[in-house]
């Protein structure tokens, strides 16, 4: 009996619809790759569709949309199992659904943690839980995780988001050695600031700030890596490394200079 051939992989991204998501997606389909694009809003996937089925030179690549919530479990469960059934094996998963809520220490609200670590870490979690089981069958496969640049240290404004996206790595850097024991990569993904509608609220500046399509060539470059690292820009991810470095005294009088005054600036 003939063997059946196995259908091609996948691309599953998670937080398509818009920014860094939204840029990736394009970006592989302009390099060939057949790429699952998530999100909780339809129409945002639809407009998602429609700019990639512009004619680019795309080498064959396609887009199929599929609205899911990373914070529902069961539909995360059902949505890999409709994508592995209907589209073909997830060779790479892009858990990229985020988002950001800036924290003034001074009137901090428990609730805005509780978000956040329910959109960024657990989101991740049950996107992880079956992508892992159905990859380590075939001892094949790759997970990015998207975390951030602000996880490498405590930055003003970043209370609850840089400790979604520091434990993110902390959580990569532990799955990585197990993962690479079944067969599958497991890569983290620290991006500084890039221009997307989180940043746009931003009101403080942003260097080395990279356009989406910029950094999505970057992010497809280090998915054909096996580093486990995927950085972009690298220049602030090297300052900030060499911050988080420095003696608190000294840490502390650079990111107090980050700190806007509210009784000035009222």
């Amino acid at each position: 009996m003939t063997k059946q051939a196995e259908p091609p992989g996948c691309v599953w991204i998670t937080g398509a619809s818009q920014g860094l998501g939204r840029a990736l997606a394009l970006e592989l389909v302009r390099r060939g790759r057949t790429v699952v694009a998530s999100a909780r809003s339809a129409d945002k996937l639809e407009d998602l569709v429609r700019d990639a089925a512009e004619p680019t030179g795309n080498g064959g690549g396609r887009l199929v949309p599929l609205v899911v919530d990373v914070t529902d479990g069961p539909a995360v469960a059902e949505a890999v199992r409709k994508i592995e059934r209907e589209i073909g094996p997830i060779e790479t998963a892009v858990l990229n659904a985020g988002t950001h809520i800036p924290v003034d220490g001074r009137s901090l609200k428990a609730a805005d943690f509780r978000k956040l670590l329910d959109i960024n870490v657990m989101g991740t979690v049950l996107c992880l839980e079956p992508v892992i089981a159905a990859m380590t069958p075939r001892r094949r496969g790759r997970i990015a995780v998207v975390a951030s640049v602000s996880g490498y240290g405590g930055l003003p404004s970043a209370a609850a988001y840089g400790l979604t996206k520091a434990g993110l790595i902390n959580m990569c850097e532990s799955l990585r050695p197990e993962l690479a024991l079944a067969g599958v990569t497991i890569q983290v993904v620290n991006p500084g600031f890039v221009r997307t509608p989180l940043t746009d609220k931003n009101d403080f500046p942003m260097p080395f700030l990279m356009e989406p399509e910029a950094a999505a060539r970057a992010f497809a470059d280090g998915l054909a890596s096996n580093r486990f690292e995927i950085v972009f820009p690298r220049r602030l991810a090297y300052l900030l490394k060499v911050l988080r470095l420095l003696p608190y005294g000294l840490y502390f009088a650079v990111t107090k200079g980050m700190v806007k005054d509210r009784e000035s600036a009222a």
